[in-house]
């Protein structure tokens, strides 16, 4: 049978974290660590994809892509365009479609690590950065939080709530409710939400915020939605996502509500999909050609030279705002 690299591991006696590091020549490493290990392998025979590559300090030219959900528009668009991107930089794309599951994700990096990708670009929140960097690998974040020394693209979410909420209330709105998540983990989306409420504040309104989560199943998101519209209210609703706001349009619609005559609703993220199947929405766009631009060049410049300091830690570009049928 053919030797894993678990096996190379209890033979040396160390991880098999610690012998993917040293085929990989990542961290500090001592050298007698080394020759354990690349003993270990020379009596098994074992030989790993790209291990001369690797040994010599070159790359496998492979990048890990760890989303939360790629059936969701948006996810779906920025893993192509990201795609695109690193094709052209002559990398290859392994996906991960971690579905909101913490033990798919730690399965998911074991499996990229053992695969000798040369990087990692992650949209998910469910493990802590020490997870990643077991590994070694360089990582860069998408909308999410993990560390001081992880770089962070994203659109400009408070940027895009205050648009969102600015738009419901300058259309005559009064009642704005607020549709998403209303976790205060300390990720860049939460500041669409941040956003809506000091915009409320502003124009002396009352906030109203609805636990509407991203991982639950259309049928229990539409059902809640459904409760929410029966049991308050609002004039107005700002949707954390598009996917959310076109179900509030659908059960508003069976609830014989006339949109945008006495509901107006307003989304966030305005993909392709959503701009050409359903143009009625009105939505915040983001920019997911020029998100993907810099999310690959950020990761090439720290596979580059894994000391390059960037000037920020955060990175946020602009949106813009779409105006359609459901608010005008």
């Amino acid at each position: 049978m053919r030797p894993k690299l678990t096996d190379v591991a209890k033979k040396a006696g160390v991880s098999p974290t610690t012998v993917s590091r040293v085929i990989n020549n990542y961290g500090y490493l001592s050298e007698k660590t080394k020759n354990k290990v690349y003993h270990a392998m020379e009596e098994l025979n074992y030989q790993p994809n790209s291990l001369a590559r690797s040994l010599q300090g070159k790359q496998t030219k492979l990048i890990g892509v760890i989303v939360p959900e790629i059936s969701n528009p948006f996810f779906a668009e920025l893993v192509g365009t990201i795609e695109k991107k690193l094709f052209e930089k002559n990398y290859k794309m392994i996906l991960c479609n971690a579905n909101y599951d913490r033990h798919k994700e730690q399965e998911y990096i074991k499996m990229l690590i053992a695969n000798q990708v040369d990087g990692i670009i992650t949209g998910t929140h469910n493990l802590d950065i020490e997870e990643y960097n077991q590994g070694g690998l360089p990582i860069i974040a998408f909308d999410r939080s993990l560390s001081k020394k992880v770089p962070i693209v994203s659109c400009d979410n408070y940027q895009g709530g205050c648009m969102a909420t600015e738009e419901l209330y300058q259309a005559g709105c009064r009642h704005i409710d607020f549709f998403g998540n209303p976790e205060s983990i300390a990720n860049p989306t939460n500041e669409r939400l941040k956003a809506y409420q000091d915009t409320i504040q502003k124009f002396g309104l009352h906030p109203h915020v609805h636990a509407v989560r991203f991982s639950e199943s259309p049928t229990l998101k539409a059902l809640s939605v459904r409760q929410l519209l029966e049991q308050h209210t609002a004039d107005g609703i700002f949707c954390s996502d598009d996917l959310t706001a076109l179900l509030v349009l659908q059960e508003a619609r069976k609830m014989n509500i006339k949109i945008p005559k006495q509901l107006k609703v307003i989304g966030f993220d305005g993909t392709k999909l959503i701009q050409t199947y359903h143009p009625e929405l009105s939505t915040i766009v983001q920019p997911i050609e020029e998100i993907a631009d810099l999310l690959t060049e950020l990761l090439c410049k720290r596979i580059e030279n894994s000391n390059f300091k960037f000037d920020s830690n955060q990175f946020k570009i602009p949106v813009k705002i779409l105006r359609s049928n459901s608010t005008r």
